[in-house]
């Protein structure tokens, strides 16, 4: 997408890798296929969620407490609302800023407060430059590098260790790029597997079987033994999306995940997104230049100069 600054840029780091699966930088795309790792292919499915949707938030000190919900204080941090129950919402956003300095400051983003509920499906669109993709980057949980509050599934991530992040998303973010980042030497099936034996809350043999019916709901498990490079492009993303399902988390990020894929794809990965939403009650955001694609979302966040309009 126009917008990337390929995340693995923000953070103060002028790497300009990619980020790939599940928030890992992407050091090398060839490497494990897609979780949320050091490795952007072994961080796996950019992304995978929490094995229960259901789950409750964490309830330990500097996470929010359960049966509280969040509101904005004047300062843009995070407060307990005894109003309204947070497992709505499985991300909350609040006044999050963010500069880069090379070498002048240039502010990206500009107290930027959202929230996204449990099985909600949801588009960000802008032009080109105006932080979309800065913003995904640290709602994935990457950069730790900015001001303000993010909250996934009642838990607070700032502060939080490099493993506990990982952890985070690898249980409860899935990410679909615009870019596959399959590994051409695996199978399919073996592709879709990595997140979640990164994961190893299952044997090996429950993997497979997830896996494989992973890419039965989306029409590949006839695919399941071929080599990545010997499919479509349009085939490699829906292996892509049940790669990002292989941990069943809790939010699916995409950035511009039909960007490379003519109209009669993009409109097979809508639909397996709504049908993700309604039936599993996930959650996705996705980035977007596609209007067409975003007016079929539940909810057009439209950004503008680092602000959040509407």
């Amino acid at each position: 997408m126009s917008d990337q600054r390929t995340i693995g840029t923000h953070g103060g780091s002028s790497s300009g890798v990619p980020q790939t699966a599940a928030g890992s930088v992407v050091e090398n795309p060839r490497t494990a296929a897609g979780s949320l790792v050091e490795d952007p292919a072994a961080q796996a499915s950019a992304g995978s969620l929490a094995e229960d949707p259901a789950v409750s938030p964490q309830t330990s000190a500097g996470s929010l407490k359960e049966d509280l919900a969040v509101s904005k204080t004047s300062a843009g941090s995070l407060k307990e609302d005894p109003a309204v129950s947070p497992s709505r919402n499985i991300l909350e956003v609040r006044g999050v800023s963010k500069s880069f300095h090379d070498p002048v400051t240039i502010p990206v983003l500009k107290e930027v407060s959202l929230d996204v509920k449990r099985g909600e499906f949801v588009s960000i669109t802008g032009k080109s430059g105006c932080g979309k993709s800065t913003l995904l980057y640290i709602l994935s949980t990457m950069d730790t590098d900015y001001d303000g509050e993010v909250a996934i599934d009642g838990e607070p991530t700032r502060g939080l260790s490099g493993e506990r992040l990982a952890r985070i998303r690898n249980e409860k973010i899935g990410f679909v790029f615009q870019f596959h980042y399959l590994l051409t030497e695996f199978s399919v099936i073996k592709n879709v597997m990595l997140p979640g034996l990164k994961l190893g809350k299952y044997s090996a043999q429950e993997v497979e079987h997830r896996a494989m019916e992973r890419l039965r709901e989306l029409g590949m498990h006839d695919q399941a033994l071929k080599k990545a490079n010997q499919l479509s492009g349009g085939q490699k993303q829906r292996v892509a999306i049940a790669r990002a399902l292989i941990n069943d988390p809790l939010i699916i990020m995409g950035d511009e995940p039909t960007g490379n894929l003519d109209s009669h794809n993009s409109a097979i990965v809508f639909d397996m997104f709504k049908k993700i939403a309604s039936e599993h009650e996930q959650s996705l955001l996705v980035v977007t230049h596609d209007n067409d694609f975003a007016a079929r979302t539940d909810r057009i966040i439209e950004m503008d100069d680092g602000k959040v309009m509407t």
